[in-house]
């Protein structure tokens, strides 16, 4: 199969794109390289892999989306987006320019030069809001569900913060375009992911953060008092379930999943801090701040 994968030098996108030209795939990488470690990822990709086409583009040109899809490919990944709720709050046209009108001129291109191809969308969690519903216990260290096994597709959607709505909002553009032009697109909301290559920051892929800190003896900001809950998947978990889907388009076209490493891989910052503490055999230097808009007190 060929392979697009748009924001393919980050993180998640750096990754799967190696293990799909491990596995000897064709692979087109498409990222603008404005978020950290994007270009230390795309060295690594082209050491191992000197042929790899890494196209630097912007997804917000709509002209260069339609020539880039024009091409042909079999499935596209759309992994690229501003990822930090922070950013949204700060600068919340930005975070919709990038999220939202990012994701309707692929949609478009999709729709005009290759209504076939097979587009997965890499969604959040955030579209449920921040779950105040929700019946939550409160131990020690944790946040806890009462009386619910999880969160599933049928939980209301409650776009929470910019970065909800954006993300939200393509979500839903995704769904409908496979719905109305018969475009075979299937949507991951996904938890925490996390893996190797992963620059965590203060605002985004916290397990990486915590490690990063810890090892550069930095100190670490927990917004809220740590008992947030959430279900954390190894990466190539994550490719297993995107290659299950692209496998059997037929089945879940049109769908959203939720994709996490469910209850019993599930961790609170602050067991984070404490298993950390025990890898390292350090203490950590903790600070704490007021909570996060639209945080999640619990999601698996």
């Amino acid at each position: 199969m060929r392979y697009l994968i748009i924001g393919g030098a980050g993180f998640i996108g750096a990754n799967f794109a190696f293990k799909l030209l491990s596995e000897g795939e064709d692979v087109v990488i498409l990222d603008n390289f404005s978020k950290k470690g994007s270009k230390i990822n795309s060295s690594w990709l082209k050491q191992n892999f000197p042929s790899i086409k890494i196209l630097n583009i912007d997804i917000r040109d709509q002209g260069k989306m339609i020539n880039t899809i024009k091409e042909g490919f079999d499935a596209i990944f759309h992994l690229a987006g501003q990822t930090a709720v922070t950013t949204s709050i700060e600068k919340p046209f930005e975070d919709f320019d990038i999220n939202c009108v990012s994701t309707l001129n692929l949609l478009e291109a999709i729709r005009l030069r290759s209504p076939s191809t097979i587009l997965v969308y890499s969604s959040t969690n955030k579209v449920y809001g921040s779950l105040e519903n929700l019946e939550i216990a409160e131990t020690e260290t944790r946040y806890s569900l009462l009386n619910k096994k999880g969160i599933d597709e049928g939980n209301s959607l409650n776009f929470y913060t910019p970065y909800g709505c954006s993300k939200g909002s393509s979500d839903q553009y995704i769904l409908d375009y496979s719905r109305i032009y018969k475009i075979p697109a299937v949507v991951f909301r996904q938890s925490c992911i996390y893996g190797p290559r992963q620059f965590g920051t203060e605002d985004q892929g916290w397990v990486a953060w915590f490690m990063i800190a810890t090892l550069l003896d930095k100190k670490i900001t927990i917004f809220g008092n740590g008992k947030q809950t959430r279900d954390l998947l190894y990466i190539d978990d994550l490719f297993d379930a995107w290659k299950l889907a692209t496998n059997n388009i037929d089945k879940v076209k049109g769908e959203a999943f939720n994709i996490g490493g469910s209850e019993a891989n599930s961790l609170s910052l602050l067991e984070l801090i404490r298993l950390t503490e025990k890898m390292f055999n350090k203490k950590i230097d903790v600070n704490f701040n007021d909570w996060r808009a639209g945080d999640q007190k619990d999601f698996y």
